[in-house]
């Protein structure tokens, strides 16, 4: 039996990205390792948050530095773009020292200033010694803070500070004014909407973070072409047909509208259009993907608690 793809010329790679075109040209072991792989997919409003990152990291020192506030829902990709602009700007090695132009640091689950500093310093690469005392902890790090060169501190997963109590809460809320003061360098947050929620519980806080949301996505013109930026960068012999408006619907209600989800789904698909030999991302390999939602992971746990 003749399969689909057998039938479509290996040699006609036109609709993927150049380095796509060189991949799928290689054993499917090796596709298949390039599609379970990270990669950067591009899109406006990504686009429009580096351009907000870079011009806080060109900022000329003064005395209140502007502050950002990146805010999406879980999955929606945040942390990309966080790493997408760290490694715009990589660790610069010296004989003596290494410089951290971005220091991305992540806020603890259980949001007490020792262990943001103590998470701070682990960062940094500093050695710690147990039992370390907390002014000792915050003299280190805003010593190798300016040491290293930081020109910006990225706060990842900042919604944590809601999970400590309310003095714990304000004693943060504090470090995050102390910190820009003392530094004079740009602080991003990086969170959930319940980051922001804590920022506007402080009046000069609110002031100083410009929140940058990254809305859920809708099935618009700006899916569909995120939907073609996906089709083109997946390895297949056979082109996609997914940037329509009905599959943009389609695949946006599957996956709740967050684009680490879809990037999931689209990942498994292209996975299965591999092992199957149908070598494109359509409704059958579709529905042949190892993918459940958000909602419906969570139906199948609670099922299995019952």
């Amino acid at each position: 039996m003749v399969t689909v793809a057998e039938v479509a010329d290996p040699e006609d790679l036109s609709h993927l990205h150049e380095i796509a075109r060189r991949v799928a040209r290689l054993p499917a072991a090796e596709r298949l390792r390039y599609v379970r792989a990270d990669r950067w997919i591009g899109y406006t409003r990504a686009s429009h948050a580096l351009a907000e990152l870079e011009e806080l990291f060109a900022w000329p020192e003064r005395q209140r530095m502007p502050n950002l506030l990146l805010i999406g829902a879980t999955n929606n990709g945040k942390s990309m773009i966080i790493e997408k602009f760290r490694r715009s700007h990589p660790v610069v090695s010296h004989a003596d020292r290494e410089e951290f132009p971005v220091l991305v640091v992540q806020m603890p689950s259980d949001p007490q200033v020792a262990r943001f500093y103590t998470a701070l310093l682990t960062a940094l690469g500093a050695p710690l010694r147990p039992g370390m005392k907390l002014p000792v902890l915050e003299q280190l790090a805003l010593r190798l803070l300016r040491e290293t060169g930081a020109r910006i501190l990225v706060i990842d997963e900042l919604h944590n500070v809601l999970a400590g109590r309310g003095e714990a809460r304000r004693e943060f809320l504090n470090l995050l004014r102390f910190l820009g003061n003392e530094l004079k360098i740009p602080l991003v947050g990086v969170g959930t909407r319940e980051a922001y929620l804590a920022i506007r519980s402080d009046d000069q806080l609110e002031n100083r973070f410009a929140p940058f949301v990254l809305p859920r996505w809708q099935a618009d013109e700006e899916a569909c072409s995120l939907l073609a930026s996906f089709a083109a960068s997946f390895p297949l012999r056979r082109p996609s047909p997914i940037a329509t408006a009905d599959m943009a619907e389609y695949l946006l209600a599957r996956t709740e509208g967050t684009i680490g989800e879809l990037a999931s789904l689209l990942t498994e698909t292209a996975i299965v259009a591999i092992e199957s030999g149908e070598e494109t991302i359509n409704q059958r390999t579709l529905l042949m993907a190892a993918y459940a939602g958000p909602t419906e992971r969570r139906r199948m746990f609670e099922r299995e608690l019952l």
